[in-house]
């Protein structure tokens, strides 16, 4: 009989991709994954996985198990919803992905929340880019995710997921003091064409909106540097290399060197709870949800 720990563990490879992107979604190490699919191996007498380079690819075999795994899961996980549903109760793992702002500036005190609440609810936290985290829910990964888009691009949500709005978290251009504009409160879009800017890299939902919104005004943004960590992005404000456009929501406080200037009109991203439909029923995903919009406005109040 083919273990469900085990499948799990090749199933989560399939989609991460490696090893050790799987170890860190399970909460497991790297040896420990290993051992769960070699021990696969040998139950299936057969090759589930091959070098590949400095990774792994799964083979052909390993793609068939990896489609009975995602069933099995998928039952497992509706077993376990009607259960939770029965007791009425938020009980057992939860897997919760949401971007780093978030997961430093946010979940911290929702999870603390919820572990003094409802002590047999096992909340686990892991960062994943927004984007990637939608399609982890959908693939039944993660329970949970928080996720974020902005006003001029909408965060799609694919078939069987469902998701609910937590609050809007507000941006600001930060700029040296020294700069021309920093005695000023406020600065509209246009007036920023010239800028040096540091932003996140391309492919993030930070980079699209500011090229995209620079681009309405009739300019294309100057990007001269790169960095995904906002406390980077303000360490180089506060060097007097560039200006960023970066959220208010886990940046904390600024150095003296950085002013912070709103935007009018004001960029203003989205965050967002996403589940898949199926376990829309669970205790544990109504009660999450609930905490993250109740406890939203006075986080927000406080950035």
């Amino acid at each position: 009989m083919l273990d469900l720990g085990r499948l799990r563990a090749l199933y989560a490879v399939s989609v991460h991709g490696s090893v050790g992107a799987a170890a860190t979604a399970l909460g497991y190490t790297p040896s420990a994954v290993s051992q769960q699919i070699a021990k696969l191996e040998r139950e299936t007498r057969t090759t589930l996985l091959e070098r590949s380079g400095r990774g792994v690819r799964l083979t052909d075999e390993a793609r068939q198990l990896c489609d009975t795994a995602r069933q099995l899961l998928s039952l497992v996980e509706e077993a376990e919803v009607r259960l939770e549903e029965r007791r009425g109760l938020p009980a057992g793992r939860l897997s919760v992905g949401c971007f780093p702002s978030a997961a430093r500036g946010l979940m911290p005190r929702v999870l603390a929340e919820l572990a003094v609440r409802h002590p047999g609810l096992d909340a686990r936290l892991t960062e994943v880019d927004p984007h990637l985290s939608v399609d982890l829910v959908a693939r039944g990964v993660l329970d949970l995710a928080v996720a974020h888009d902005w006003d001029i691009a909408p965060l799609p949500a694919p078939p069987g997921v469902e998701q609910a709005v937590i609050g809007d978290d507000g941006c600001d251009v930060l700029v040296h003091r020294e700069h021309p504009l920093a005695a000023r409160t406020s600065v509209r879009r246009e007036e920023l064409a010239e800028e040096r800017w540091i932003s996140q890299p391309p492919g993030t939902v930070c980079h699209d909106w500011l090229t995209r919104t620079l681009r309405a005004s009739g300019a294309e943004p100057l990007i001269v540097h790169q960095a995904e960590e906002n406390h980077t992005q303000v360490a180089l404000v506060a060097a007097g290399l560039g200006v960023a456009l970066v959220p208010r929501l886990g940046r904390g406080g600024l150095p003296p060197e950085v002013a912070p200037l709103r935007i009018d009109p004001a960029p203003t991203r989205r965050l967002h709870a996403l589940w898949r439909a199926g376990a829309a029923r669970r205790p544990a995903i109504r009660e999450t949800v609930r905490t993250l919009q109740e406890l939203w406005p006075s986080i927000a109040s406080a950035t």
